[in-house]
């Protein structure tokens, strides 16, 4: 019989739904530019991508001199958001019990470009129709008795 979550934590489901959405959109859209930047980078065209310095947006690659190398940041940024999207994820998939193998769908979700926008559509859905029934059978269940 598959787990449920616990009475204590249906309360906190929604703050976790709603944690694991925003970073599945910020980290779907920083795996997009991540996408951009080494297209940019390691193809024939070898550029990078910068603010400020000679003006130019786009220079050749590793002759940054004065501007900020907007690469790198995006490099890192999707790096540590990736982090808290699998914090997010963590959360989620404990709160609600679900199978370990459902945890890695959603942990794949951050590293295959536009995945994440399909799993946080599948799961949210998923996550507050299981929360749903919950506070249902919750409300049906009458105080003290066990559900």
């Amino acid at each position: 019989m598959p787990l449920k979550p616990r009475q204590r934590d249906i309360p906190k489901i929604p703050g976790a739904v709603t944690f694991y959405k925003v970073s599945a959109y910020v980290t779907g859209v920083m795996l997009l530019l991540l996408v951009f930047e080494m297209v940019f980078k390691y193809t024939p065209l070898q550029l990078e991508m910068q603010l400020g310095g000679s003006g130019d947006f786009l220079v050749p690659k590793d002759s940054i001199t004065t501007g900020f190398n907007l690469s790198t940041a995006i490099l890192i940024a999707h790096g540590w958001l990736y982090v808290v999207y699998l914090f997010a994820d963590f959360r989620l998939w404990s709160l609600m019990r679900w199978p370990f193998s459902r945890f890695i769908i959603i942990a794949l979700g951050g590293v295959v470009p536009f995945l994440s926008f399909f799993v946080e559509s599948h799961m949210t859905k998923l996550a507050l129709r299981e929360h749903a029934a919950l506070v249902a059978e919750t409300r049906t269940t009458p105080e003290g008795a066990p559900a």
